[in-house]
């Protein structure tokens, strides 16, 4: 049976939404109840808004915005015209945004007003257009004073979105995502989570972020709601539990960790927490399965659209440590080189499907690097079990090779983690002239202990070959992490002086 041809062209999904769900609660922010109409009306007006700004197909806006309503119309209204929302990082610094204004050539930038201090002096060295979110006093609302704009198909291959890698191993790039990519990233979830109109999505994580963007994109495709948080914090992400009913929600482990600490249990309500943005630890999703916590551990990138292997929670008691299987469309390749290893066997994790975006916003040079007949080269190294299973171990980028010896910084930490003196640790290479490189680790100890170098180093020989044990521990207050919780190893390495 040949395969149903793909449709070249896709509908504005948010205008399609309100058709059929019109007083739906689409987006709880701010203190509002939006409903699905109400967020296509905005959207229909904010598209005016920017058409009149001259923004059309194929145009890029830069959003520096916190996670809020503008931030959810700028991004509709953007998709309404066929242009590319470039949403950046509110946590950066002045010179790494200006060094992603460079790389985007945005038509148009618009700022969140506490974002202003940061965004605005930058719009105006680069010349750039700018509006500033919400409006001052007295001064009309920059995204509300346009004719609405009636939607049209777009080409399912347009860009919807240029969201920049977290840069942990070097520049960030921009990851070209198609509406293709986030049409089949929805469908695909759907699939193998389920998908219900009266869900409530908790979002806690940022819009800049493809784990955020993603949630809102999916809620326009098949209804439910976004309860939407600007940034993290215990207490709110209780309240949306308890008091809100959210049948859903995203975290990475940082933010599952800080609950669990909190004593926060999650209703009967929840269907289930989505755990990704890196590697979890199996102490960690332990303790989170014993106290009731759905989980759905997942493998995703910014490059496939946010997942691209899920475990649902009904299996995650059997298969800790699994990010599961791929989605129903999804392929994926253990490889070395160019040599497909069978099960069982650690390489380098490969993904092929429609969630997997072009390449990278003119990087053609990368963009042939990591992708080869479909398949997306990840940089990740991990093993598939014998049953279809997904295993991470670790970023290839932060494998350390000692004396010929491969380590894996993952499977380190989860051993310091395992120290009951232990709350969180990171493991890092430094140069050595003998072996080349040599394990060192930065640990964060329990809050009211004061364990020793030598105390970790006696627990870690029960556990570990001698190999991979740290040459080096050293203990921080924290650990560098970026927006999205994923641990910047990279930031800890001590610098080497030129010459």
């Amino acid at each position: 049976m040949e395969a149903l041809p793909e449709p070249a062209l896709l509908p504005d999904f948010l205008h399609r939404r309100a058709e059929r769900s019109p007083a739906a609660l689409a987006l709880r922010c701010e203190g509002q109840d939006i409903s699905y109409r109400q967020l296509d009306e905005r959207a229909a007006v904010a598209a005016g808004s920017l058409k009149a700004a001259g923004i059309g197909p194929g145009d890029r806006v830069a959003a520096l915005l916190p996670s809020g309503l503008d931030f959810a119309v700028l991004l509709h209204a953007t998709l309404r015209l066929g242009a590319a929302l470039v949403p950046l990082n509110t946590r950066l610094t002045p010179l790494e945004l200006r060094q992603e204004l460079l790389d985007a050539h945005p038509s148009l930038f618009v700022i969140g007003r506490s974002q202003a201090p940061a965004g605005e002096p930058l719009a105006v060295e680069l010349g750039l257009a700018h509006w500033i979110l919400p409006s001052v006093a007295g001064k009309p609302h920059p995204l509300y004073q346009g004719a609405a704009v009636e939607p049209v198909p777009v080409r399912a291959d347009a860009v919807a979105a240029i969201v920049y890698t977290s840069g942990t191993t070097g520049a960030a790039k921009g990851a070209l995502l198609t509406r293709r990519n986030f049409f089949y990233a929805g469908v695909t979830s759907a699939m193998g989570l389920g998908a219900l109109p009266d869900d409530r999505w908790l979002l806690c994580m940022p819009l800049f972020h493809v784990g955020g963007l993603s949630i809102l994109m999916r809620s326009a495709l098949f209804g439910g709601a976004v309860i939407a948080q600007n940034g993290f914090d215990v207490e709110a992400v209780r309240h949306g539990l308890v008091e809100e009913g959210a049948t859903c929600i995203s975290l990475v482990p940082i933010m599952l960790e800080r609950l669990l600490q909190a004593g926060v249990t999650p209703p009967r309500t929840l269907r289930f927490a989505l755990l990704g943005g890196a590697g979890a630890p199996r102490g960690l999703l332990e303790r989170a399965l014993a106290a009731g916590w759905p989980i759905a551990s997942t493998y995703g990138l910014t490059e496939t659209a946010s997942q691209a292997a899920t475990l649902s929670p009904g299996e995650a008691a059997a298969h800790v440590g699994s990010a599961g299987r791929p989605l129903f469309l999804t392929e994926i390749r253990i490889c070395a080189g160019d040599r497909v290893l069978p099960a069982g066997e650690a390489g380098e994790i490969l993904v092929r499907g429609p969630t997997v975006i072009p390449g990278y916003l003119d990087r053609p040079e990368e963009t042939r690097e990591r992708f080869s007949e479909g398949f997306l080269r990840t940089g990740d190294i991990g093993y598939v079990d014998p049953d279809g299973y997904l295993f991470v171990l670790d970023r290839r980028q932060d494998l350390i090779v000692s004396g010929g010896e491969n380590i894996y910084p993952a499977e380190l930490e989860a051993a310091l983690r395992r120290h009951p003196d232990v709350a969180d640790a990171a493991v890092y290479p430094l140069a050595d002239k003998v072996w080349g490189q040599v394990p060192a680790a930065a640990v964060v100890a329990r809050e009211g202990s004061a364990p020793s170098p030598e105390a970790i180093l006696a627990f870690l020989r029960g556990e570990l070959a001698g190999y991979k044990l740290p040459r080096e521990i050293r203990f921080v207050s924290e650990l560098p992490r970026n927006a999205g919780g994923k641990l910047m190893r990279r930031a800890l390495m001590p610098e080497v002086p030129e010459g």
